[in-house]
């Protein structure tokens, strides 16, 4: 890893030497055996900025008493926010959820009832539309991509149509160019959910620049830490100011209140400190997260059933996330999978399992035939990365996944029968 800065490891031993505790299928953790890991590797960034310049971010805000309402950092943060993403204006919020949330609410047309949205995304997604009012219609995405495009999109497009909400994948960019001209042949707004696409770019530019707005998440999990939050990023002025106004609970001057459907959505001074200090490391990061990127699609090259999803490197990308894709002949169930790498403490999640078409709400949607979709949403799964794992956490992961895949079917027959 990069020198010059040190790197927990929480294994007992580091890489194959951790390994040695698993020679047999009763050492796995699910059937009795100790875990792999002290401390659980999860699928969160939980990048820790320096300290030092947090404090120092802190003090700027504590020297003038200004903790909240648009406070000194929170205005510095959305200065270089939209510097960095190559856009005309940023407005932070308390957390990525009211991001959308406002942002929905600001541009939907007013005698629309829908919102046009995959189904192969964040299990939240839908519920952030019932809180705008609005029913989900879910779409499909692409199978090279996961993502939803102008192609895929296009069919649930219509009359009732209030806005497109255009999400991007865990890995890479969905298909921007498409959409954008897709919404404004129909005359519909459209709004990114570039939650996991911070550092992206795709031939038109920098992700951050695109459509009506693109709505990104400050939590500890995103690539930026402010322990949480959210913002947006905006070429249009005028909803600038309104999501300003939307944010603060309407108040524009000493109580006159201008915005209907205001609430208090405002990120506090000490969250936007600690973005502040994430947003200076973010080429180290990004470095750092190439190198745990190419640990793993070097090591898992091994495994056959196995399919880094990779990132494209012709774009600006951060090497974030890491997802592999379980062939035909991985010889164990998604399901078995997540719970023995769980128990050996390495905290696999489903990627976007169950997709939202098929689970149950208590909220008016849409019900959809997704048959795409729901193969692709039994097939991934995200692998630990982040601040807190390391080339060595890397190998015995891997290690693990390949003792897996040669031991399937003892497993299996013990698993059936512990």
């Amino acid at each position: 890893m990069k020198k010059g800065r040190s790197y927990p490891i929480f294994a007992y031993d580091p890489g194959e030497r951790a390994m040695e505790r698993k020679k047999k299928v009763e050492d796995l953790a699910i059937l009795g055996g100790s875990p792999l890991f002290f401390q659980p590797k999860s699928t969160s960034n939980l990048i820790d900025p320096d300290f030092k310049k947090f404090m120092d971010y802190s003090m700027s805000f504590i020297e003038q008493s200004h903790y909240t309402n648009n406070g000194p950092n929170t205005r510095l943060l959305e200065e270089r926010l939209a510097s960095f993403h190559d856009a005309e204006h940023c407005v932070a919020f308390c957390s990525g959820f009211w991001a959308l949330v406002l942002s929905i609410s600001a541009l939907a047309l007013e005698d629309g009832t829908e919102v046009a949205m995959p189904s192969f995304t964040y299990p939240q997604m839908a519920d952030i539309a019932a809180w705008t009012r609005l029913k989900p219609r879910f779409c499909e995405v692409e199978s090279d991509t996961l993502a939803m495009s102008a192609r895929t999109l296009e069919p649930y497009i219509n009359e009732n149509t209030a806005i497109v909400l255009a999400v991007h994948p865990i890995v890479n960019c969905c298909d921007v160019d498409g959409l954008v001209t897709l919404a404004r042949e129909r005359n519909l707004p459209i709004l990114f959910d570039s939650m996991e696409s911070v550092y992206e770019s795709v031939t038109s530019g920098k992700i951050g620049r695109f459509g009506d707005a693109e709505a990104f998440s400050l939590h500890a999990s995103k690539f930026l830490n402010g322990f949480e939050g959210g913002y947006i990023t905006t070429n249009n002025h005028d909803l600038a100011e309104r999501l300003q106004l939307m944010r603060a609970f309407g108040f524009k001057g000493l109580d006159n209140v201008e915005a209907v459907g205001a609430t208090n959505a405002k990120l506090n001074e000490i969250h936007a400190a600690m973005a502040l200090a994430s947003l200076d490391d973010v080429e180290g990061q990004v470095e750092r997260n190439r190198e745990r990127y190419y640990a793993y699609k070097e090591l898992l090259s091994t495994i056959p059933s196995l399919r880094l999803l990779e990132f494209d490197e012709n774009h600006q990308t951060g090497f974030k996330n890491i997802v592999v894709e379980l062939l035909d002949e991985w010889p164990l169930s998604r399901e078995e999978t997540i719970q023995i790498l769980n128990a050996d403490r390495i905290l696999a999640r489903a990627y976007y399992s169950l997709p939202l078409h098929q689970k149950p709400m208590s909220y008016p949607f849409f019900p959809a035939e997704l048959p795409l979709t729901d193969r692709l949403a039994g097939r991934f799964i995200n692998l630990p990365c982040g601040h807190f794992v390391n080339a060595q956490d890397i190998e015995a992961i891997v290690c693990f996944l390949e003792f897996l895949s040669q031991n399937a079917g003892p497993i299996h027959e013990q698993m059936e029968n512990h």
